[in-house]
């Protein structure tokens, strides 16, 4: 609209102005303009690409009876064979069973412990003594398995260890800690926490760190305690980060790691011991069956997909976020 004057008179007219559309700049233009960005995500991108998406023609090895002098291609196509095989050993009962306990245990013992511990850290005032304590709970992440599996031999086993020497001037006699079926899975539990429990506080101290202070401050006006604040405020301002990394480690879930439980099975405790891990290890490695094999890790990735799929749409039906 504009005004005009035309022979002394003031008039106004209407002027037809096109709306300003926003062009969208090409996708080189937007790619150049972001670079650095590009630039720090490729390393991630090329380590996803190389060591998770391309190994993925594998799994036609499940589906095949493998042949290494014939290759991939050229092997026999037998459909679901294996995994019909797979599901009638009468070993699959125990490796289903094994497997599902300890990973049971690592969820409801392991990843409360790395919350409880990080709220923990989260209430030491003083700096220095924070970032001991956390220099502490950090280190044994850094250690392989095989020196944390040593250094419990050398502490719970029967010939020499700490724990049972201890016992015996005690006067209650040796333990079998290393050996007893019943001792495996709290050994197993003990040596997860121990290991892990201080690095998995990284991302939930965080989180921590950027709860509003004032939040803090209302409640403690509002005559809320230390306990009533981490209840109320702390907990809340930190749930979508448990819902995700919680849904994350379900995608684990039969994903228990080799080297741990490998290390710990024996003769002895094998009964409750011996996992899919250690059983794909046994059977394709040791006895050459690659294809079997293969179908075996196959089904434990399915129900990964399908557990991760259906916590995310449970976070989503309790209004969380989810992970996509």
């Amino acid at each position: 609209m504009s005004q005009v004057i035309t022979k002394g008179v003031l008039q106004t007219e209407t002027v037809a102005t096109e709306p300003i559309v926003a062009t969208k700049k090409p996708l080189a233009v937007r790619i150049w303009k972001e670079r650095w960005l590009y630039l720090f995500m490729l390393p991630g991108l090329l380590y996803f690409i190389i060591y998770k998406y391309v190994p993925m023609w594998g799994m036609l090895m499940a589906f095949k009876n493998y042949q290494p002098h014939l290759g991939l291609w050229a092997s026999e196509w037998v459909g679901f064979r294996h995994f019909q095989r797979f599901f009638t050993e009468p070993e699959f009962g125990m490796l289903l069973k094994n497997t599902v306990i300890i990973a049971v245990l690592d969820l409801v013992i392991f990843f409360p412990v790395t919350i409880i511990l990080a709220l923990m850290l989260n209430e030491i005032r003083k700096s220095v003594y924070k970032r001991t304590i956390q220099t502490f709970v950090y280190v044994p992440h850094f250690l392989s398995w095989v020196v944390v599996v040593g250094i419990f031999y050398i502490i719970f086993g029967t010939e020499g260890g700490i724990i049972n020497a201890i016992l015996e001037k005690l006067g209650i006699g040796t333990i079998d800690f290393l050996t007893d079926p019943e001792w495996f899975r709290p050994m197993i539990v003990l040596q997860m926490v121990w290991k892990d429990a201080g690095w998995g506080t990284v991302i939930f101290l965080a989180a921590l760190a950027g709860v509003d202070s004032n939040l803090y401050e209302a409640a403690s006006m509002d005559g809320a305690s230390r306990w009533r604040q981490l209840w109320h405020v702390t907990l809340p301002s930190i749930r979508s980060v448990i819902v995700i990394l919680l849904i994350l480690r379900l995608g684990n879930f039969l994903d228990l790691g080799f080297e741990q439980i490998f290390l710990m099975v024996n003769a002895l405790n094998r009964e409750v011991g011996e996992v899919f891990d250690t059983y794909v290890y046994r059977v394709g490695m040791q006895q050459g069956q690659f294809s079997y094999s293969a179908a075996v890790g196959l089904f434990k990735s399915a129900v990964a997909f399908v557990l991760v799929l259906g916590a995310n749409w449970l976070a989503k039906k309790f209004g969380e976020e989810g992970v996509y």
